[in-house]
């Protein structure tokens, strides 16, 4: 600053000298001279002025100025006083003043800096005379002056402090600032870091804004050297204690032990457990005895349980834990009473084909086969018969506690009713029965539970035919029926639907006789030919052949038209018909006639002919060529009648 100011001195000394220097003109004369032949110019007379004397290399100290040499001397001592700075330079300096918005910071260069006084919020018992450190940003701004951040400074400090802490992994401590998108801010040594959601905690976190302002403990997992970017976590903490808990645990693990865990996350598979920094997976099969469906039926979230270890693997870190094992096993400690021929209850927990199993009590179940369901012989599909769920008294047919196998029966809870079928349904008696089930070669029916027997396909119907079953009756329907037969042994019953009438093929041999012709119509036609539905619900059979037209066409499926029995057999339920026959007996009727008449015709002639030649006596001309006219009569009655 004295430097500043003794140059301004001595440039007001030197202004003002220049001030009082006054122009004089250069003097001249008017006197006349003589006349020359060539112009003379006069030399410019020299006027003495008021300083024309003043030595300008001596200042007011009546110093003499520098010699060069001496001058390049002193000018390099003059700049070695001040401290050689550079753009981007971390310097410490003092505070030499305070304003109310700025403060003025002493770094040892030409001129002091500015720094704002908003860079130093964090200290707020700021001083003159305290020292700083601060980044100088540009030795000389537009405006010439030192620009310095104490921001900038701790900023760069910061950094090279965090990337030192990524290298060497140590704990630092931040302070949540706010909340982005994604995660949070961290304030780490002055600067700015991020913390996504996920490295927040161990377990899932949704609500971000209970940890903005908490001071927390950090590892810096990620930089970016490009941007001055960082990446910290709380989790890797966490997880890293949760490790050396871990290997505390594993060490002490022994298959069979009992451990205290908490219930963590619950899926269809099993339910995971905290052991205090292990998991375990507590599979569903090992929670209880009994069947369940899934977990969350035994087992909640947070739920506190006395778990034992089944098994566990050191290199995969996993454990297989227990519910169940704790208390004994339902076949150890089965009731005494319960034995062979002991009526139980139960409640379906599955279904096969082959059977249901009832569950008696948890974790102990009886099989009851499809042979067990009911006393009828007819097939059975458990899976329609028995629901989930549904509950049924059933008695105890075979008991193995070794082996823990039961079997079951449903239909020996009641009589046996085939021990006394022949007094309810005796042979040719009707009754109404339930159509159970139907298969492509007969209906199955069901007179009372446990007794049914089956209706063949051919005595659904004394005149139709069917494909199938199906085409006659349903599933679920009722239908009258008369028993056929009765096999004890086998528990079947034959039985019969058409049986309830009278045989109508036996009246219908007359009216159906071979050769009468009737009204039909094609219901259906195959390869072979075509069936045809007849008056009185009875059906015949056209081969191709005979479903022929007179003008070469064939009679089409739905077409209504005359047929002619060509076949009728009562026995086998037969009827054979024919078409083509009908107007190829009357082409053949049309030809016999037409036979009959030229015959008849012939025999008239061959008489006149005898009667006139009876009568001739002689031969003449005439006579000659009336003969000749009736031989050639005669000789084309003989052609017509080839």
């Amino acid at each position: 600053m004295q430097f500043f100011l003794k140059q301004l001195n001595a440039d007001a000394q030197e202004n003002a000298a220049a001030s009082e220097a006054v122009e004089v003109p250069t003097a001249t004369t008017n006197a006349p001279v003589a006349e020359a032949p060539t112009a003379v110019v006069e030399a410019p007379v020299a006027v003495e002025t008021a300083h024309d004397d003043f030595d300008w290399s001596i200042d007011k100290r009546n110093v003499s100025s520098y010699a060069e040499t001496e001058r390049l001397k002193y000018d390099k001592v003059y700049d070695e006083t001040f401290v050689q700075i550079a753009d981007g330079e971390i310097v410490r300096g003092g505070v030499v003043a305070l304003t109310k918005t700025d403060v003025v910071i002493n770094i040892g260069f030409k001129s002091d800096g500015l720094v704002s006084l908003n860079e130093f919020r964090d200290v707020p018992g700021l001083k003159i005379g305290d020292e700083v450190e601060v980044m100088v940003v540009e030795k000389e701004d537009r405006g010439g002056n030192l620009h310095l951040s104490r921001k900038s400074a701790r900023i760069f400090r910061a950094w090279e402090r965090i990337v030192e802490v990524h290298k060497t992994g140590e704990v630092i401590t931040g302070t949540v600032t706010s909340k982005t998108k994604g995660g949070l801010i961290v304030d780490v040594f002055g600067m700015e870091t991020f913390l996504p959601g996920s490295q927040i905690d161990v377990k899932p976190v949704t609500d971000y804004d209970q940890f903005v302002g908490k001071t927390m403990e950090f590892k810096v997992v990620k930089i970016n050297e490009a941007i001055k970017n960082a990446v910290v976590s709380h989790k890797a903490l966490i997880e890293s204690d949760i490790e050396a808990q871990r290997a505390e645990i594993m060490s002490k693990l022994e298959k069979g032990q009992v451990l205290e865990g908490v219930v963590k996350n619950i899926t269809d598979f099993g339910a995971f457990m905290d052991l205090g920094g292990l998991d375990g997976l507590l599979y569903i099969t090992d929670i209880s005895w009994g069947r369940i469906s899934h977990p969350s039926e035994v087992v909640k979230m947070d739920q506190k349980l006395q778990v034992v270890v089944l098994d566990f693997d050191d290199d995969k870190k996993r454990i297989s834990l227990g519910l169940k094992q704790l208390t004994p096993h339902p076949w150890d400690v089965l009731p005494e009473g319960l034995s062979e021929g002991s009526v139980v209850k139960g409640k379906v927990v599955n279904i096969e084909d082959y059977g249901a199993f009832l569950e008696i009590q948890p974790g102990v179940e009886g099989l009851v086969h499809v042979s067990e369901i009911t006393w009828a012989n007819t097939p059975i599909n458990a899976k329609e018969f028995f629901k989930l769920g549904d509950e049924y008294e059933a008695k105890v047919v075979t008991l193995d506690k070794d082996a823990r196998k039961m079997s079951l029966s449903i239909k020996q809870m009641s009589q046996d009713p085939w021990s006394t079928i022949e007094n309810k349904f005796p042979e040719n008696s009707k009754h109404k029965g339930l159509v159970k089930n139907i298969t492509p070669y007969g209906v199955f029916v069901e007179l009372e539970p446990g007794i049914g027997g089956m209706i063949h396909i051919s005595d659904l119907s004394w005149l139709k035919r069917f494909n199938h079953p199906t085409d006659y009756t349903k599933v679920g329907e009722y239908i009258d029926i008369i028993i056929l037969s009765i096999d004890k042994e086998n528990r079947k019953l034959q039985l019969g639907h058409k049986q309830l009438e009278e045989d109508p093929w036996n009246a219908l041999e007359d009216t159906f006789a071979v050769g009468t012709v009737h009204e039909g119509t094609v219901t259906r036609k195959d390869d072979k030919g075509a069936l045809v539905q007849l008056q009185y619900g009875l059906e015949g059979f056209t081969p191709n052949r005979h479903l022929n037209k007179e003008d070469g066409s064939t009679v089409k499926a739905d077409e209504t038209t005359q047929f002619v029995v060509i076949e009728f057999d009562r026995n086998e339920k037969r009827i054979v018909l024919s078409h083509a026959r009908i107007w190829e007996q009357q082409v053949a009727e049309v030809k016999e006639t037409a036979k009959k008449e030229a015959k008849a015709e012939s025999e008239s002639t061959k008489k006149a002919v005898k009667n006139i030649q009876a009568k001739v006596e002689k031969t003449t001309l005439g006579d000659l060529s009336a003969l000749a006219e009736i031989k050639a009569k005669l000789q084309e009655g003989e052609g017509d009648k080839q």
